[in-house]
């Protein structure tokens, strides 16, 4: 008995496993075309999170460190940053994209991290820009307490 649990099992992996060609096979099919990119990291205190659109902004895909897995404080590092940045690149490897735009948001520690992991994948970047918010003044300080 217990060798057909095993059988069982490995047909279980095997049709995963297809499951999982198929829909890289379908990401491809539905954006054939898509040869420019523009991914968007954003990157807090407590998570970062990476967007890959087309130049008119539609989604093609996308992955956090919560959705790998992180959890709590782990979200917010460089290696979890990292491994979501190496994520993406699978997931978009068979689209065949010749030039990205990163455009990165801001202040957390996955910045730098993601942004390497995407360069040693191996694209063609051509635009690096940070976008995070500045406040020019900020807003009216309170008035001054009288006792």
């Amino acid at each position: 008995m217990g060798q057909k649990k095993v059988v069982e099992k490995k047909a279980e992996e095997t049709k995963e496993t297809e499951s999982k060609s198929v829909a890289k096979s379908a990401l491809a099919k539905k954006y054939k075309n898509v040869e420019n990119v523009r991914i968007y990291i954003n990157s807090t205190y407590n998570n970062t999170i990476i967007t890959v659109t087309d130049l008119n902004g539609n989604v093609l895909t996308w992955a956090s460190a919560g959705s790998l897995g992180f959890s709590g404080p782990k979200k917010a590092t460089p290696f979890a940053a990292s491994k979501v940045a190496s994520v993406i690149a699978e997931k978009i490897k068979p689209l065949e994209i010749k030039n990205m735009e990163i455009y990165v948001k801001g202040i957390g520690a996955g910045r730098d991290s993601a942004i390497r992991s995407l360069a040693e994948a191996g694209f063609n970047i051509v635009l690096l820009k940070d976008v995070t918010p500045i406040p020019h003044n900020g807003p009216r300080p309170p008035k001054v307490r009288r006792v």
